[in-house]
């Protein structure tokens, strides 16, 4: 198996081991562009919860200062949200990995 598909498909499987720091490496010190290609690709996949985050911890503040006896809806669907983007996320790179190293 060549290394640049090797390294290509574990920037996208890295979101079980190590999350962005990986494909942030691997952008770097790599010299092929199509290695650096993916690595960019699921780096910027990997960042997508972490756009959530602020909302579920506005949603938590917020619900727990201004709502003391009902549902807290807000944090419940930010909440809910987020776990969605991050199953999708991690299916995506599952299926990326997979098509790197099976691409010819």
């Amino acid at each position: 198996m060549e290394t640049r598909k090797v390294l290509s498909s574990l920037c996208y499987f890295s979101i079980f081991f190590a999350g962005f720091i990986f494909p942030l490496v691997v952008y770097f010190a790599s010299g092929d562009q199509g290695t650096k290609a993916h690595a960019k690709k699921s780096l910027f996949s990997h960042l997508i919860p972490l756009i959530l985050m602020p909302v579920v911890v506005i949603a938590v503040l917020n619900d727990s200062v201004n709502i003391q006896n009902e549902i807290p809806i807000f944090t419940i669907i930010s909440i809910v949200a987020l776990a969605i983007t991050g199953i999708a996320v991690t299916i995506w790179n599952i299926v990326k990995g997979v098509k790197v190293l099976l691409a010819e």
